[in-house]
């Protein structure tokens, strides 16, 4: 072990002589001397004794001789007009001297840790800094770090003094602040750009982009929902759906090391072949073809051409077949839905539509959720499906729908909320509207509304009739919001009065000193003498506490006009129920109630019409101060 440890110390302190060599390539003569010589090239070092540049046009044709360039001439070749000729090349030859390093190898900027890098197309090359690097002030200082930039500059590859009118600038701006603060240290790293080519833009291919398509794309992130395939893929009038990017050839550029970079040639792969109609309008711009929908719909592609349809018949929506279909309410797309099969489904388990109209004349399976603004259900729904629409048609409603104007032609035991509700036969169920008629009423409907519930024909029992005011959950939180304000404002007008009364009190306890302050004033003002500042300041006192009373009850006078305000939105609350009436054109069989939910005060009146009684229209009486009963009343 001895032996092959004096063996790797011998070779690590052999040195070479001295060596001069004119060479291209600065980095490959250090490898070869330093393999000729069987030493580490981390212990070999250069100077720079000679740099020449040379540059000569070469265009296939006729080549010229390569022309040396002087170094004071050297920026005037740094422009596009030459560097950017294919047939123009320029190379730099390089006398060095190179020795081995020993610990008597003076080295300027020991503490200055410097790297030199570029990007991947060599057009910029940085400077980088580590942190904790400093340097010492010196009079060479400026030479020194030029000449250690342009040394790892030169071991890179690149050309000095072409591309780097920046460097003199970095090294000058570090040597000025040494100068200045006798030591620049860098307590954080920093890369400095120390030279910059000419960068190529790069070629485009051609590509064509199918918009509709990504739109419906979901994140990766996001669960993936495999009831939902894209039968359609539904677009909004102005939408982007198809993008041709036209192939373009980029632009030549030159690096740093003087290579020319010539741009490939640009493929073109995916010229437009497909036709469109005048639902799809093109625009051609400079570098791109685009196709925008010319109004709403869905997308199709019939014939090689691309159209967009606001109409679509299916036979039926389920998983095998077309999957969820959601283009969206303000799509304009029109589904008829055709089977009607009674133990089919016209729409799956577990399928979710969404679109402007649709026309289904089968069934909507359990767990299905349809949304529109019009929708017709020619069969009828299960228990646990979904259905919403502003106009709403339904044969057989077992679920649950929700609308503004819904219709069901039986009702069997169903929930719908509404605006307005027209069932012809309830066989059981929850209606809440506003306006509840019913043609035949069997027996356990519970129908809540807040204007009128009217049966045509009464034939069960075991029914509640109810008439809330409140009955929307806006409504609710109004009729909250207006109670939590009034009751803010009540507290607000109490403690409003009390300043009032206090201030009242105050100005009548203090009106006898305040005229007899007033008196002296005026007789010492008469007589020119000088004001007491006790009664100046008590004076000021008086007259700010009639200021302040007049605020008060300013503000005591808009609490008040708030207060009533308020108070008004509650009784219009209450006003609503009195108008209010449920009405029975049938005579009454079995066991109903009626109900009136008060708002103010805040309780639940209820009457049970006897069997067999004739009454029809029923409303809410104040039958004294404050009290009220449910009673049979004009229509």
């Amino acid at each position: 072990m001895a032996l092959f440890g004096s063996k790797e110390k011998k070779q690590t302190t052999k040195s070479i002589r001295p060596t001069v060599v004119r060479t291209q390539n600065v980095a490959k003569e250090l490898q070869a001397i330093a393999k000729s010589y069987e030493v580490r090239i981390d212990t070999l070092d250069f100077n720079i004794l000679e740099v020449q540049t040379y540059t000569h046009m070469n265009d296939g044709s006729k080549e010229t001789e390569w022309e040396i360039v002087r170094n004071e001439d050297l920026y005037e070749i740094d422009d596009n007009t030459a560097l950017l000729n294919p047939h123009f090349q320029i190379k730099q030859t390089y006398e060095i001297e190179i020795f081995s390093i020993s610990s008597e190898t003076p080295n300027p900027c020991p503490n200055m840790k410097l790297a030199v890098g570029a990007n991947a197309s060599k057009c910029k090359v940085y400077l980088s800094i580590l942190d904790g690097s400093y340097v010492k002030k010196s009079a060479t200082l400026e030479e020194d770090l030029l000449n250690i930039i342009n040394k790892k500059k030169i071991r890179a590859g690149i050309l000095i003094n072409i591309f780097d009118e920046m460097v003199s600038d970095v090294v000058s701006k570090i040597s000025a602040q040494a100068r200045v603060l006798g030591k620049v240290e860098f307590k954080e790293g920093k890369v400095i750009l120390i030279a910059e080519g000419f960068e190529p833009t790069a070629t485009t291919n051609d590509k064509l982009i199918l918009h509709y398509e990504e739109s419906s794309e979901k994140d990766e992130n996001q669960k993936v929902d495999y009831a939902s395939r894209g039968f359609i893929q539904s677009v909004k009038k102005d939408e982007l759906l198809i993008e041709y990017i036209k192939p373009r050839p980029g632009t030549p550029g030159r690096n740093c090391r003087g290579e020319f970079l010539k741009p490939t040639e640009p493929i073109t792969a995916h010229e437009v072949t497909f036709n469109i109609d005048s639902t799809i309008k093109e625009i051609v711009k400079e570098e791109v073809v685009e196709y925008r929908a010319n109004e709403n719909g869905y997308i199709a592609f019939e014939d090689n051409t691309y159209t967009i349809k606001t109409d679509m018949d299916v036979g039926e929506i389920s998983f095998k077949t077309t999957g969820s279909i959601n283009s969206g309410v303000d799509s304009d797309v029109s589904l008829s839905v055709s089977e009607t099969d009674l133990e089919k489904d016209a729409i799956g388990t577990g399928m979710s539509v969404e679109v402007t109209e649709i026309d289904i004349e089968g069934n909507v399976g359990s767990n299905a959720k349809v949304v529109a603004l019009r929708a017709t259900v020619g069969g009828q729904t299960h228990k646990t499906a979904i259905v919403k629409a502003d106009d709403l048609d339904i044969n057989i409603h077992k679920g649950k729908a929700f609308g503004k104007k819904v219709k069901i032609t039986r009702l069997e035991h169903g929930e719908v909320d509404a605006d307005v509700v027209e069932v012809t036969q309830a066989l059981g169920g929850n209606i809440k509207a506003k306006e509840i008629t019913i043609d035949i009423c069997a027996s356990h409907i519970r129908a809540t509304a807040s204007k009128f519930i009217e049966i045509k024909k009464l034939q069960g029992s075991e029914n509640t009739f109810i008439i809330d005011p409140v009955l929307k959950k806006g409504e609710v939180d109004g009729l909250h919001d207006n109670q939590e304000t009034i009751k803010n404002i009540e507290d607000s007008v109490k403690e409003i009065e009390k300043e009032i009364e206090k201030y009242k009190q105050l100005i009548v306890d203090g009106t006898p000193a305040f005229n007899k302050i007033k008196k002296h004033l005026i007789h010492y003002k008469k007589n020119g003498v000088k004001l007491p500042a006790s009664f100046v300041q008590k004076y000021k006192q008086f007259i700010a506490m009639e200021a302040h009373l007049k605020e008060l009850q300013s503000e005591y006078e808009v609490k008040s006009d708030q207060l009533n305000l308020q108070t008004t939105r509650t009784v219009s609350f209450q006003d609503n129920i009195m108008d209010a009436r449920v009405i029975n054109r049938d005579r009454w069989v079995g066991y109903n109630e009626i109900k009136f939910k008060l708002v103010d005060p805040p309780i639940e009146l209820v009457h049970k019409p006897a069997e067999g009684s004739s009454d029809k229209i029923f409303g809410l009486v104040e039958v004294g101060d404050g009290e009220y009963e449910i009673q049979a009343v004009s229509e």
